[in-house]
């Protein structure tokens, strides 16, 4: 069996197992993919590099080839992290003596602070849509649902009827990891998905279709094509044009936080398996009351 043909499986075989063993999404391991392709191709260029007796200084070549790519240090430290776990998985194999990347870390990350919105751009925005269309109600109660939740946008579209207890006013969503949660929401979102599913009936539109927020095709509405009619409402209400459904996950955060929700609740609503990835909205919460007392304290 030819290097490149056993290189392939090694690699093929991690991908099948982070599918499998971990129920890691389709685009993470296509990250995952694309990164061990890179460390491959970067091989190739240096020689004849044996992958199963990689070197920590050959290691170190690897990742200062990055600088030569104006790569962010985010992006650095992915493929460090993928190389780390292709290594980790080659150990387990008994295919590699040690991990030479165990002990390696890369540049420190600098995480800007994700963009959020005010309580009266997010009113603006949900109110955007014309609500006299079958497009204009599905808009909103989309609109509304990722504001009541904080769902990503993949889950918003996922969801199926069987996924919301109208009775109860939850949502049941799959996130990332295969991990399931239930997420309460409020009267306005409800009220939203009563107009659009009374439409619906009404209509006879697709009422066959498990999906529950769909085309005018009675198809699963796109990421693409959401994104689109948001994009839509931005210029019609004059918001910057640089706001996406994403956003409003964010908004939903930092609104909770201002509004006195504690850490931890906000971290099982969001589905962040790490307090540290909901903590970077502390910051947002705490800028903007730095910002409204700069605005509106006499002495500000």
């Amino acid at each position: 069996m030819s290097s490149d043909h056993k290189r392939s499986q090694y690699i093929a075989s991690f991908l099948a197992n982070l599918r499998l063993e971990k129920g890691l999404s389709t685009n993470t391991i296509n990250a995952y993919a694309n990164d061990c392709r890179s460390f491959l191709k970067w091989s190739d260029s240096q020689g004849d590099i044996n992958i199963l007796n990689l070197q920590e200084d050959q290691v170190e070549q690897y990742v200062k080839s990055f600088q030569d790519q104006n790569l962010t240090s985010s992006s650095i430290n992915r493929k460090i992290s993928s190389l780390k776990h292709l290594y980790l998985f080659l150990h387990k194999k008994k295919l590699v003596q040690s991990n030479p990347i165990a002990n390696f870390s890369g540049p420190k990350n600098i995480r800007p602070l994700p963009k959020s919105m005010s309580q009266l751009d997010v009113e603006s925005l949900i109110q955007a849509p014309d609500c006299t269309n079958f497009i204009g109600l599905r808009d909103r109660a989309m609109l509304e649902l990722l504001y009541a939740t904080g769902v990503r946008i993949s889950e918003l579209i996922n969801l199926q009827y069987t996924n919301i207890d109208l009775n109860r006013s939850f949502i049941k969503v799959m996130g990332k990891g295969s991990k399931e949660r239930l997420i309460p929401f409020g009267e306005n979102a409800l009220s939203s998905l009563f107009d659009y599913i009374n439409y619906r009936r009404e209509n006879n539109l697709s009422l066959n279709s498990r999906d529950f927020f769909i085309s005018q095709q009675g198809k699963k509405i796109t990421r693409q094509a959401f994104w689109h009619r948001i994009k839509s409402y931005l210029q019609q209400t004059g918001l910057p044009i640089d706001i996406s459904p994403h956003t409003l996950r964010h908004a939903f955060a930092t609104h909770l936080l201002n509004n006195g929700a504690d850490l931890r609740s906000v971290q099982m609503l969001l589905g962040h398996s790490d307090l540290s990835t909901t903590q970077i909205y502390t910051h947002i919460a705490k800028q903007r009351l730095s910002e409204m007392v700069k605005k509106h304290h006499p002495r500000g």
